[in-house]
């Protein structure tokens, strides 16, 4: 029966979600139950097509991208996959209708790793970003409405700068690896290898923009999705506020990161600001 493999598909995207990222994959468990398989279906998709252009350095990255870009065709043609975190996936772009030129997008920005490691103008930074982040929120967004046409329209800008800045954030806590293992470099007119505080601090009230737009979109999402979506920000905001107080030449040299015992805090402190309404 088809029932079982979806179970088993759908455990395999969680299972992904949970591996791959313990501070998402906490946040997700604040979502109501409803949607946060459906969440977990998308982020296992977008962690997998990131593996292959980051990771698997000792393999024909190229060959291994290219057989999953045509197994996620056939996916969403077919409404089936023996792969099962695409099977889980074509089963959320279905069920919300998740358009096509999202998906599009984001394997463009995918493929780009595998070519380009230097973004040196605002358009092809922002090209990249809107593939790789802001429409991973928009897919988000699909489910957080739940086909509520409207209301996507309301809330799309504001999701995708909430995506920028979570993908930016990431961009300068893993400064070291993207520059030193994988030779990239995401922010234009930026020399990594000068980063000083003037160059960081650009780049934080950039971030920071984005986060304040973001936020206006959170506090008008559907109850299902707000405490789930806030506590993924207020993660990510202590991350930014860590990043801004560390000294350039030391986000150079290692990666940043929030303690477990202080991710415990701030979920507290979410819970509590979401129960007394202070959203």
């Amino acid at each position: 029966m088809k029932s079982i493999f979806d179970t088993v598909s759908f455990e395999c995207s969680k299972n992904v979600t949970k591996m791959y990222s313990t501070s998402f994959a906490s946040a997700v468990k604040m979502l109501a139950p409803c949607i946060r398989q459906d969440i977990y279906n998308i982020y296992g998709f977008v962690r997998f097509a990131d593996e292959i252009v980051d990771t698997f350095h000792d393999y024909n990255k190229e060959l291994l991208f290219e057989l999953f870009e045509k197994d996620l065709e056939t996916a969403l043609n077919n409404k089936i996959s023996l792969n099962p975190v695409l099977n889980s996936f074509q089963h959320t772009v279905h069920k919300y209708q998740i358009p096509s030129e999202l998906i599009q997008a984001f394997m463009k920005s995918m493929k780009m790793d595998l070519v380009k490691s230097k973004y040196t103008t605002y358009e092809e930074y922002n090209e990249y970003i809107y593939g790789s982040a802001d429409v991973v929120g928009l897919m988000c967004l699909k489910v957080f409405v739940n086909g509520d046409d409207t209301k996507y329209a309301e809330l799309e800008q504001s999701a995708m700068r909430l995506g920028s800045a979570f993908q930016k954030v990431n961009f300068l806590r893993d400064l070291k690896a993207d520059y030193e293992d994988l030779s990239r470099t995401y922010f234009p007119n930026t020399d990594l290898s000068q980063l000083n505080e003037t160059s960081k601090n650009e780049i934080i009230k950039e971030i920071e923009a984005d986060f304040e737009a973001g936020y206006q979109g959170i506090v008008k999402l559907p109850i299902e999705a707000k405490f789930g979506v806030y506590t993924a920000y207020i993660y990510y905001k202590k991350l930014l506020s860590k990043l801004k107080k560390t000294p350039s030449m030391e986000i150079k040299n290692t990666r940043i990161r929030v303690p477990d015992y202080q991710k415990v805090g701030l979920l507290a402190r979410c819970y509590v600001n979401y129960r007394l309404n202070i959203l």
